[in-house]
């Protein structure tokens, strides 16, 4: 459980879900709208057994009655953003009312205004924020590369810019005992056909250390469905922008289908909501952000992989849970 609310305001959030199911016509409740509330309220409000179809629609000004503080608000209008892009499309009608309980929860975070670019049919507008703000995200990437170009700071090691001693030390992750979090990202690595910080053609340090850390961590692989699974992960273990630098970028590149940049790929329909719910419940209980700034990587290299996760919080998961 993520969000500990009595019964009564728990069906004031998932009757919000409900009515953004419902907003998009006659065509009722889509069985990706059903699985989603109910893997929420098992998930997020620890409501076992819930029937979507049971619980009327609740309107804007009743959820902000609801709500006992901001942080409760906060992650109600998150799961009603979610859940307005689970049928897999940008649909004006349900991100309009999105916007409608944001504004009763008095709430004006950059993802509201990265939905309504969307919505307005203004994508490349809506990928540009979104990709800036996963940028800024990572405290040890250069953000203001993007200035050169939306994949710049992602790829610094090009034209005459590598750095082999910091690629050398990374390929010396291979020495450490097999079990340890080091020799786990090294294998990770290998096993993917990555390319290490300092190669040419490497991904930044600043960013592919943490994000690919937090591979290791939480046991998500890099498929597609692995992809939205980690950065779910990383949004609510690192509290920067998460919808707008970490969730939504994911369901736009691996459910949505929509290319944010020329190194992201894309893919349609890997949502699955008892997966997502789960990572977003993982992210939010460990206690160690392996994104933020300070977080030593080359010390923690020296632990078992078993030991660093159960010391950060990490919980871990049924096979059937990951991607």
């Amino acid at each position: 459980m993520i969000l500990a609310l009595p019964p009564s305001q728990s069906d004031a959030v998932l009757g919000a879900m409900r009515a953004i199911a419902l907003a998009h016509g006659a065509g009722g409740v889509s069985d990706a709208d059903r699985a989603t509330i109910i893997a929420a309220a098992r998930i997020v409000l620890g409501r076992d057994g819930f029937d979507p179809d049971a619980i009327e629609p609740v309107e804007p000004d009743r959820l902000a009655a609801a709500m006992r503080s901001a942080e409760d608000a906060q992650l109600a209008c998150r799961m009603l953003a979610v859940m307005a892009l689970v049928d897999g499309r940008i649909d004006s009608e349900k991100i309009g009312l999105v916007e409608d309980f944001a504004s009763a929860l008095e709430l004006d975070e950059d993802y509201l205004r990265v939905l309504a670019e969307a919505a307005a049919g203004e994508i490349a507008a809506a990928s540009a924020c979104m990709i800036r703000k996963n940028a800024e995200s990572f405290p040890e990437l250069d953000a203001s590369r993007l200035d050169e170009g939306a994949v710049a700071p992602f790829l610094p090691y090009r034209d005459g810019n590598d750095d082999r001693e910091l690629e050398a030390r990374y390929l010396e992750l291979e020495r450490l005992p097999s079990g340890t979090f080091g020799r786990a990202f090294f294998d990770h690595f290998q096993r993917n056909g990555f390319l290490f910080p300092g190669n040419p053609d490497g991904l930044a340090e600043g960013f592919t250390t943490p994000h690919d850390s937090s591979h290791v961590l939480s046991g998500y692989s890099t498929s597609q469905q692995g992809e939205l699974c980690v950065s779910t992960f990383i949004g609510a273990m690192h509290p920067d922008h998460p919808m707008a630098a970490e969730v939504l970028p994911v369901i736009f590149s691996w459910h949505l289908g929509i290319k944010l940049n020329e190194i992201a790929k894309s893919y349609t329909g890997a949502f699955d909501p008892r997966k997502f719910w789960t990572a977003w419940e993982r992210g939010d209980a460990t206690t160690v952000d392996v994104v933020a700034e300070g977080w030593d990587f080359w010390a923690a290299t020296q632990r078992p992989l078993a030991e660093l996760r159960a010391g950060y919080g990490v919980p871990p998961v049924a096979a059937e849970l990951l991607a």
